[in-house]
């Protein structure tokens, strides 16, 4: 009687690894919807995308690794939780996104506009002053983000702001 039990063991196996590895979104492919359902007017659930696949941390969240799918009726997504385009399009994942899972708002980041060690142009502008000089980024931002550069020609560190055009803005100190 190995069979049974084997498949016990296996039933089992699979709920610890269900109830370890978090929430799942409760849903449907968007196509699972049946045209009975559709026809007989019952509540369709809200439409969200979760990863098809393994999503690694530092890789770009492309709309192939999206599964748009259907919650069960009366099922809402938890607070928290990216499941539109416009919050996943080119977003980079911070830690490993699961297949089947909700993605958190908290596991996304913007893409870097400029990387750790790039060369950029720093710009400080005073009125119609504008100084320019090139810089060493110490760490990577995106735009709007606060970062520290190093001057090249002085060896001062300095801190600015990562404009949309890759450049950094410094501000009087």
């Amino acid at each position: 009687m190995a069979g049974p039990i084997s498949s016990a063991l296996r039933r089992a196996a699979l709920a610890t690894v269900l109830v370890a590895a978090g929430t799942p979104a409760f849903a449907q492919d968007a196509t699972g919807q049946s045209a009975n359902q559709i026809a007989a007017g019952q509540a369709v659930g809200e439409a969200v995308l979760i990863p098809n696949r393994v999503i690694y941390p530092g890789e770009t969240i492309e709309p192939a690794s999206l599964k748009q799918v259907t919650l069960i009726p009366g099922k809402h997504k938890p607070d928290g939780m990216a499941t539109r385009t416009e919050e996943l399009q080119g977003k980079v994942a911070k830690r490993t996104l699961l297949p089947g899972r909700y993605i958190p708002v908290s596991a996304i980041r913007d893409a870097w506009l400029v990387e750790q060690g790039a060369s950029v142009q720093v710009y400080f502008t005073a009125g119609a002053l504008t100084i320019s000089a090139a810089g060493v980024t110490l760490q990577p931002g995106a735009a709007g983000d606060q970062i520290k550069i190093r001057n090249i020609d002085s060896g001062k560190i300095i801190s600015g702001t990562v404009m949309a055009d890759g450049t950094i803005q410094i501000g009087a100190s």
